[in-house]
């Protein structure tokens, strides 16, 4: 008689049996890497197969990760258990997922984390590692190589011209240990620091021969003092401080005298490495196709886990000493495998180590050998024509290539079709090529040396009045100066903002009659136009003579910034929509025109769009939007990494006004132009960092003004306000005017 234990197995079996049918899944081929693998993975096979696990477990060679993700791919196998850098791979090329994850023990669950450790007598931070020497735990190593390269690259610290990785690194470091990197192809500078042997011998081997290999290996190095940083991992220092290692080299270390580099600058005790990391390092996971169900991947090796994880029996699934290897299927270390519940790479790997690893994909292989700039005039293409000989007689990869296009739109759509590779475009038009074309920005433009915002702010700017400290809300019936229709400080934000707030309100869509009924009189220059309303031109003065009223040009005395404080300084208007700098640059002093020559910055303030006043200097908390900076746009396929290691390497050579090498790449007076391709005013390309897309490009401020224009609060606004932005006779017009460049 069969007993009831016995029953409920066969039941149970036999259920599995049925959703495994349904699933379609009745057997499940894993891929081994190796010989050893795959004799482990047999072995498993009847293991399970005794004691009557399903669905059947059948073993496949594969040679290699890449080969087992293709042949899951080509449903020629359905799973096998990768790192982080092949789980990166395998979802971004291939669309495999992770199922099953390893733990390792139960402080820190399914990772590690990898960290850079300093002396604490030094003076190290993250932002100052450039020229300091490196101690890594070897070659492509996931803790010593691939995170923190990974890392730097990403965050912009480190350009890499032409996806040369280690050349890259070796220019960014003094000199380095980085065990393995002894071939022909790599830099002298990255063995530099190395030791080998007690005899000297098998300097910078990737093996226990080189005295500085492995993590024990790179903290030796930085504790000897051949290096000034090492990367390892967060447990390397107290492994082998406070008395834990037996190794002579480490017996008098104290972790109390090393510390950690933190992402922000900061640095934290050996002992914060939750906080203070470069990236948290996924576990190993199990892997298969997007159709495969992955809870009957776990359900199987859950079962297998509960039967083969423990003393009593002869196969051991997360022991790999009797095939005289070390990690095979499963790492040796794995305490228990885990569902994984969302089940896609870039939530596995997490955001450190998925932007790590994107910025490591920059591969010198795969890049293209040439990129083609979109340019949009005639003064454009002869510049870039120059530039493109400029940079291939510095050697500089990959080679520029020109393609011209009619409107900045057309280019935006080349790089769209991947016809054209690049384009260099200003506030709204980032908008249009990130929202409608999927574009994004690869790098940016700096206008100050030291200031690496990118940026300017637009501000309202009022007069102090105790008796009458109006606010953003009381501005209906008040006297408006504007820098000119269409300009963005002084017309684009200011009146997207108030609409968008839903403070003007735009009946029709139309704007300029909605700002007229709002403001009690204005000066707009350039809104002198018949089928505007006259109250926008009602402010402004003209010449000396009163001529040329309204007209966008110096003539009109209330034109640009300081035209526009002007008018306010001068009790003509109530509020001036300026830049921020525009009070500093009129007043105390600093502009010796008769009107301007007695005032004082403390004589304004600024209105806060949360209905406070301000004063003048805090207008980085104080202002209606921070005006971003030019970007240059590309397909997302475009590795932004080869792009900047580009300009960065070229602006080397070409970015100083007097660099004695003929091209200057901030400069167009040559070609009978002003901002071509790069605004003049740059003064470096910058990296994104942490701006990806164009909406963390832009800024929400901003891109509140924009819609605030395009799309405002009133009825039928979709087809009349593309009328109104795009009708050709009036000039200019909103946000289109920002591509002719006039601010």
């Amino acid at each position: 008689m069969v007993s009831s234990v016995t029953k409920a197995q066969i039941c149970f079996i036999f259920s599995l049996g049925i959703v495994f049918a349904a699933l379609s899944l009745e057997r499940i081929r894993w891929c081994t890497v190796s010989e050893q693998e795959f004799a482990k993975c047999n072995d498993m096979s009847k293991a399970f197969g005794r004691a009557g696990i399903l669905p059947p477990l059948e073993c496949t060679e594969g040679a290699s990760a890449a080969n087992c993700t293709q042949m899951i791919k080509d449903n020629l196998a359905d799973a096998v258990t990768l790192d982080g850098h092949s789980i990166y791979q395998a979802g971004k090329e291939h669309g495999l997922k992770p199922v099953v994850g390893e733990v390792y023990d139960q402080e820190i669950g399914t990772s590690y984390y990898a960290v850079a450790v300093v002396r604490k007598s030094s003076n190290i931070t993250i932002n100052s590692l450039k020229g300091v020497s490196s101690c890594h735990t070897g070659i492509n190593r996931t803790a010593g190589w691939d995170v923190p390269v990974g890392y730097l690259i990403d965050s912009g610290r480190l350009a890499a011209m032409g996806c040369d990785l280690p050349k890259a690194v070796s220019d960014y470091f003094n000199a380095s240990c980085v065990p393995g990197a002894n071939g022909a192809n790599y830099p002298k500078s990255l063995c530099h620091l190395c030791k080998g042997d007690s005899a000297g011998q098998n300097k910078c081997k990737r093996s226990s021969q080189e005295r500085y290999y492995d993590y024990s290996g790179a903290f030796r190095c930085l504790a000897e003092g051949a290096g000034e940083v090492a990367f390892v991992k967060h447990s390397t220092v107290p492994e082998n401080t406070d008395g834990k290692s037996s190794s002579s080299w480490a017996q008098r270390l104290r972790s109390r005298d090393f510390q950690l580099l933190c992402r922000n600058g900061n640095t934290a005790d050996v002992t914060e490495w939750r906080t203070c990391h470069l990236a948290r390092v996924p576990a190993r996971a199990v892997v298969a196709r997007p159709d495969t169900d992955g809870t009957v991947v776990f359900q199987l090796l859950n079962q297998g886990q509960q039967r083969f994880n423990g003393v009593g029996t002869k196969f051991q699934m997360f022991d790999s000493a009797a095939y005289g290897a070390q990690n095979l299927l499963f790492r040796d270390s794995t305490t228990e495998l885990v569902a994984i519940t969302a089940q896609n790479y870039q939530a596995w790997l997490g955001d450190e180590y998925l932007h790590a690893m994107q910025a490591l994909s920059c591969n010198p292989n795969t890049l293209p050998e040439s990129l083609n700039w979109c340019v949009i005039s005639t003064e454009e293409i002869w510049k870039c024509g120059e530039m493109a000989v400029a940079f291939k007689k510095k050697n500089l990869k990959p080679a520029i290539q020109c393609t011209s296009a009619k409107t900045k739109e057309q280019c935006m759509e080349l790089i769209q079709k991947k016809e054209s590779d690049a384009v260099v475009l200003g506030g709204a038009d980032i908008y249009t090529a990130g929202k409608t074309y999927g574009l994004v920005p690869a790098a940016g433009e700096s206008y100050s040396a030291d200031d690496n915002s990118s940026a300017y702010y637009a501000v309202a700017l009022v007069k102090r009045s105790p008796s009458n400290a109006f606010t953003i809300s009381d501005l209906k019936g008040k006297k408006s100066c504007h820098t000119g229709l269409g300009r963005t400080a002084g017309w684009n934000i200011p009146i997207g903002v108030l609409i968008k707030r839903g403070i003007i309100k735009a009946r029709d869509c139309n704007i300029p009659q909605a700002v007229s009924e709002f403001f009690s009189a204005s000066c707009v220059p350039a809104a002198k136009q018949d089928n505007y309303p006259s109250k926008l031109c009602q402010l402004c003065i003209g010449d000396d003579h009163g001529n040329n009223k309204c007209s966008a040009s110096s003539q009109e005395r209330y034109y640009s910034y300081s035209g526009a404080f002007r008018c306010l300084a001068q009790d003509s208007g109530d509020v001036a929509f300026v830049k921020h700098s525009t009070v500093f640059e009129n007043t105390d002093g600093k502009n010796t025109d008769s009107w301007a020559q007695n005032l004082k910055s403390s004589d304004f303030q600024l209105l806060c769009p949360n209905g406070a006043r301000a004063e003048v200097t805090q207008f980085a908390e104080c202002h209606l939007a921070q005006v971003p900076a030019q970007a240059i746009m590309v397909h997302p396929d475009t590795s932004v990494f080869a792009l900047y290691g580009l300009l960065d390497k070229a602006q080397d050579y070409f970015g100083n006004s007097s660099n004695g090498n003929g091209f200057k790449m901030f400069d167009s007076s040559t070609f009978q132009g002003k901002n071509l391709i790069f605004k003049d005013s740059a003064v470096e390309i910058v990296p994104v960092e942490e701006r990806r897309t164009y909406a963390e490009w832009l800024g929400s401020e901003y891109i509140e003004s924009l819609e605030g224009l395009q799309t405002p609060q009133c009825s039928g606004a979709g087809n009349k306000i593309r009328q109104y932005l795009l009708m050709t006779t009036v000039v200019p017009l909103l946000i289109l005017c920002q591509i002719q460049g006039l601010d």
